[in-house]
């Protein structure tokens, strides 16, 4: 198979003009039979307004015409690959299980840890203390409309995870050797997801439509002989000593409906937890679990409009094929901090993320067509132990906490809001400028320069200074500020040894939640990995009961 590079086009071809240039570089005749896949498709705007789309395309001809083209082409964008697929390991000689493996929350990665156990024999419970994703959607969009918080179904909690209200972007910068990543792209097309996302440089898949994504990756896991349990929540494990060590004996499970207590028998549970899981964190700490603190980011959210943004990136408001432009911006401070934009939505919102009383939390999300008037991202700024009061595992936990119960106040219980220009001068907005504010749930005008401590605050204003550099108008008077953003990343790690597992036997630690990813695709490529660990050490649970 031969691989073509920086195959360029402008954006406006048709297929078969992809298919003309494919046929010029490898000189091939008209009547030579072609097939091809599209790799990797990203857009080219360094000579804006005049845009293309970048391709690398793999291209299946006969052996003997591969060899001869490559012979004769002295071009550094061909190159001969061969296409490698993931296998999910199988197990020979692994242990036997007494007891079906469980799974606790169904974000990306335990949806997809559980998927892959289910598929290979293991009859995975999967245990999500939320509810199924349906009656989620109600809970989070009353939240919205009514205030009323529902503390275990909201933004954070719920059958699909926090990624299910924040766009579905399924960009990443881990590396995938092993094919992991490529394998999510496939599963998630398989199960609704647009096919773009197999090749487009940054995809997403949107809420709306990763709402249905999930719901049919459930339905597979049930068919394939798994068992789903909602508004369950894991709320103790007991474990007992064997052989000098901790292992895992049962977990206490507690129905979040009524209230109803039931220990289930386990040897295997993967922690798969949410950034958010604050009072799980709490739970494991008191027994033992080895847990400690993390760096993570807090900081705000940025409205500007997405006419701007595509101005900026495009040379054009209006691009007619292309979708709403997106950005990554970075900076280093003088004071040594780095700031940096984060879960960049085109054409979204601002969500009220909370998930505790009298505690608010934003993020950003963007519906499938990201058609909104527009653009929000976090803008961040890195925090370390050292910031938020030493080494204890839960510090980080409490810092959030206080952010979070400062910009409850600040907004009344509302999301607080401010223009860039009040923000600057530190005094609440009493009015609003020409970027109208695009909020799911209710926001009141404060000062949300309050939330922060000095040096953070003065950071997050430097920061969008920097990036009005790069991107004209970011630092107007009358962008839109809100806060708080604290769940970037989980403010702790629950440790594991190099086969994914915690020094208690049988507990796994996995995903964001964990400390062991960051986003959708990496916490997903994280829960691949888990079921790795586990098939290769134990039969599936079928075999192990003959």
């Amino acid at each position: 198979m031969i691989q073509i590079n920086q195959l360029k086009l402008n954006i406006h071809h048709t297929e078969a003009d992809l298919e003309r240039k494919i046929r010029k570089i490898l000189h091939l005749k008209e009547d030579t039979l072609l097939s091809y896949q599209i790799k990797k498709q990203s857009i080219d705007a360094r000579k804006k307004p005049d845009l293309f789309f970048v391709y690398t395309v793999d291209v299946q001809i006969n052996a003997a015409l591969e060899k001869q083209i490559l012979r004769r082409c002295n071009d550094k964008n061909l190159s001969a690959v061969q296409r490698t697929s993931w296998h999910f390991p199988l197990c020979k000689n692994g242990k036997f299980l007494q007891h079906r493996p469980v799974v606790i929350g169904s974000g990306p990665a335990g949806l997809f840890c559980t998927y892959f156990l289910a598929q290979n024999g293991y009859r995975p419970i999967l245990i999500e203390r939320g509810m199924p994703v349906e009656e989620r959607l109600k809970d989070v969009e009353a939240f919205w409309k009514t205030g009323k918080l529902n503390t275990e179904s909201n933004v954070q909690f719920g059958e699909g995870g926090a990624g299910t209200f924040s766009d579905g972007k399924l960009n990443t910068l881990v590396k995938d050797s092993d094919g992991r990543g490529r394998k999510v792209m496939e599963i998630f097309a398989e199960y609704g997801a647009p096919k773009e996302i197999l090749y487009v440089n940054k995809p997403h898949i949107g809420t709306d439509v990763l709402i249905n994504v999930v719901r049919n990756m459930r339905n597979a896991i049930l068919e394939n002989g798994g068992e789903v349990l909602f508004h369950t929540k894991m709320t103790d494990i007991h474990t007992r000593n064997t052989d000098g060590s901790k292992q895992l004996e049962s977990l206490l499970l507690t129905d979040t409906l009524t209230g109803e207590e039931r220990i289930l028998p386990t040897d295997i549970t993967v922690l798969a937890l949410g950034h958010s899981a604050r009072d799980t964190f709490q739970m494991l700490y008191e027994r033992g679990i080895d847990v400690q603190a993390k760096s993570f980011a807090v900081g705000v959210r940025v409205e500007h409009p997405q006419a701007m943004i595509n101005l900026s990136q495009y040379g054009r408001e209006h691009p007619d094929i292309l979708s709403a432009a997106s950005y990554k911006l970075t900076t280093k401070l003088e004071n040594g901090r780095g700031v940096y934009t984060f879960c960049m939505c085109p054409g979204g919102y601002v969500v009220n993320a909370s998930s505790e009383q009298e505690r608010l939390a934003v993020n950003g999300m963007s519906y499938h067509a990201r058609d909104g008037r527009n653009a929000n991202s976090a803008v961040i700024v890195t925090v370390t132990p050292e910031d938020y009061g030493g080494s204890h595992p839960l510090a980080g936990v409490a810092f959030q906490r206080k952010l979070e119960e400062a910009a409850y106040r600040e907004g009344k219980g509302s999301v607080p809001v401010q223009t860039f220009g009040d923000y600057r001068r530190n005094m609440p907005s009493e009015k609003l400028g020409t970027v109208i504010p695009q909020i799911k749930g209710k926001y009141r005008l404060s000062n949300v320069r309050n939330i922060f401590p000095g040096e953070i605050g003065d950071s997050i204003e430097q920061g969008i200074l920097a990036f009005d550099r790069k991107i004209p108008g970011y630092a107007g008077e009358d962008t839109i500020l809100s806060g708080v953003e604290s769940r970037t990343s989980s403010p702790l790690r629950i440790n594991r040894d190099a086969q994914m597992e915690s020094p208690v036997k049988g507990i796994y630690p996995c995903g964001e939640g964990a400390g062991y990813a960051g986003g959708i695709t990496s916490a997903a490529m994280d829960g691949i990995k888990t079921a790795e660990a586990i098939a290769k050490k134990y039969l599936p649970f079928d075999k192990a009961r003959e």
